[in-house]
């Protein structure tokens, strides 16, 4: 696997994680990863906010 293809799939599993209001600390990559990075960006763009009523 390429190293774009790599990010492009880290930042779809993120994004997908976002949506299923997963924990962040669910991110499969290890700290200093740059497939970690893509995972969070994805995350942060799709996570299910609180509602403040």
């Amino acid at each position: 696997m390429g190293g774009r293809e790599a990010l492009v799939r880290a930042l779809d599993e993120g994004a997908e994680a976002g949506r299923e209001g997963a924990s962040v600390t669910s991110c499969p990559y290890p700290a200093g990863d740059l497939r970690r990075s893509a995972w969070v960006r994805g995350y942060a763009k799709n996570r299910q906010l609180p509602n403040a009523d």
